[in-house]
């Protein structure tokens, strides 16, 4: 397997993966509703939690990650609604500091903290992931998210490659981080360069322009493994920013959105989305107006995303 035989009408599910959320009535009313917007595939991802942006053990096994029970549960529940999975294992910190600034020296030094240490805990983590995908038969696997300061650690993220290859027959992709693209020296590795979407309403074109070259450089598909806007006021110039104040829009979602699908149909190299996110414990139709979030369901972004994927679904099937 290495390519995308159809457009990836995608949606991202279950984040965190805070253990006692999944495998609920509750998880399975929201996944359903999910699949009814046209949704193809899904990433199923969960976060492991480092205690900072310096250590160098990922407990995944321990709370508040979902067991591997809860794992299984999913990836079948989607499968068992049709969507194909990439199985999306994350590596959060306990702190709050975002996981693109774990890292430690350029090189080992005696006594410190060192790449070497943190990639051996991270291999365990993926490896254990990647079990589970083959086992269950998932589509895809994401082997990291976001992990700028990692990302200069070519020979690390290639030993970890081959060793998932090892035990995992699917699809690897690896999810850089807006605006590193083109920073990234070993997409050869993977079957899928994949990124994080969250690109300002009005600067799609020159995004979508720099990343093309990466795209034809590296001989292998792409999809958006991130992309979307909470549903609020003043997030389409800052659609990462989950935090910027504002009061609830369904339309300016719809306005990004709109922006967004419009952009990337005109690029045919664009495989597809993993739009974020839909939650496991999803709210109820009539909160819909007052959420802020990047969940689409009963908002205007979220009818117009039903037609846009399931248009999607019919040419990749013509």
């Amino acid at each position: 397997m290495n390519a995308l035989d159809a457009p990836v009408a995608g949606m991202t599910w279950g984040w965190t993966g805070v253990r006692g959320t999944w495998a609920t009535p509750e998880a399975t009313a929201s996944m359903t509703a999910m699949a009814d917007h046209a949704v193809t595939w899904t990433a199923i991802s969960y976060a492991a939690l480092q205690d900072t942006a310096f250590s160098t053990d990922i407990p995944f096994e321990r709370e508040p990650t979902v067991t591997d029970d809860e794992i299984v549960w999913a990836i079948r529940e989607a499968h068992g609604l049709g969507m194909k999975v990439c199985l999306k294992p994350v590596v959060n910190v306990a702190d709050g500091t975002w996981r693109a600034h774990i890292g430690f020296f350029d090189w080992d030094v005696p006594g410190e903290p060192s790449w070497t240490e943190w990639f051996a805990s991270y291999r365990a983590f993926i490896l254990h992931a990647a079990r589970i995908a083959e086992a269950e038969g998932c589509e895809m696997l994401c082997i990291g998210c976001e992990m700028v300061r990692t990302d200069g650690q070519e020979q690390h993220w290639r030993a970890l490659i081959r060793d998932v290859r090892e035990v995992y027959s699917g699809l690897v992709t690896y999810n850089c981080d807006k605006y590193q693209e083109d920073r990234i020296t070993w997409w050869d590795a993977v079957d899928v360069v994949s990124s994080s979407g969250y690109y300002p309403i009005d600067a799609w074109e020159e995004n979508l322009d720099r990343i093309e070259r990466v795209v034809e450089a590296s001989g292998r598909p792409f999809v958006f493994l991130e992309a979307g806007c909470p549903s609020r006021e003043g997030s389409p110039a800052r659609p990462n920013d989950w935090s910027l104040p504002g009061a609830p829009s369904g339309q300016a979602q719809l306005d990004y959105y709109r922006a967004m699908f419009e952009a990337c149909a005109r690029r045919d190299w664009v495989g597809g989305f993993f739009l974020w996110d839909w939650p496991p414990r999803l709210y109820a139709e009539a909160d819909a107006p007052a959420n802020d979030d990047y969940c689409p369901y009963a908002k205007p972004a979220g009818e117009y995303l039903r037609r846009i994927y399931a248009a999607m679904t019919q040419e990749g099937s013509a």
